[in-house]
């Protein structure tokens, strides 16, 4: 059965998207709960940079950013659609009341990208607190949308001094779109993570 058509009754906006974009795209990366956010950007101008509606509020201010190759890892990808979207500070995602298809469980802290002919993409957020009790890392969820292709989640942004990750917990990793465990740097007061992203790495069924 079609994926759009089991979500159709109780996510009918994601429905739609998913049935108008990228209905006949090959389907790679095994099951993806949840990819059809991607498509929920409305009538938003997709381009290289976003600023999450959190950005601007208390807590430790983030810079994202870096390259999107295609799978020679060499070669700019253009056109690629980045999705993003993470808790608040205390580690739930926020809901304001009136969210409709996969922000009411995403929430509102979330975000999307297009790439130019650089490939290259930013991000500005705050760092996301980890969830409630301490058993899983702070991270960012990420979903990719390149021509041909429909949506496929890579692994999350993590950062490597997160102490729930030094100490050995959280999920394991794929390395899918390449590695997401992430150092940081401060520039201009605002932490900054650098990630390039490799198209189809490690992703099953990609060719």
């Amino acid at each position: 059965m079609n994926r759009c058509v089991i979500y159709l009754l109780v996510l009918f906006p994601s429905y739609m998207a998913c049935s108008q974009e990228g209905g006949g795209d090959k389907r790679v990366g095994g099951p993806c709960e949840g990819c059809e956010a991607l498509f929920e950007y409305g009538n938003r101008k997709l381009n290289a940079v976003d600023t999450l509606p959190d950005f601007n509020d208390q807590g430790p201010r983030l810079k994202i950013t870096g390259t999107i190759y295609q799978k020679d890892g060499e070669t700019p990808a253009e056109g690629v659609i980045l999705y993003i979207y993470h808790t608040n500070q205390g580690g739930m995602y926020p809901k304001r009341g009136d969210e409709k298809g996969w922000a009411r469980r995403h929430g509102y802290i979330r975000g999307w990208i297009k790439t130019g002919r650089d490939g290259r993409y930013t991000f500005y957020t705050l760092r996301p607190g980890a969830y409630p009790g301490g058993e899983n890392p702070e991270h960012i969820h990420a979903t990719i949308k390149e021509p041909g292709y429909a949506p496929y989640w890579i692994d999350d942004y993590l950062f490597a001094d997160d102490p729930i990750l030094k100490n050995g917990k959280g999920h394991p990793f794929e390395d899918r779109g390449g590695k997401g465990v992430l150092q940081s740097t401060t520039e201009n007061g605002l932490q900054v993570v650098r990630r390039d992203i490799i198209l189809g790495l490690n992703i099953p069924g990609y060719e």
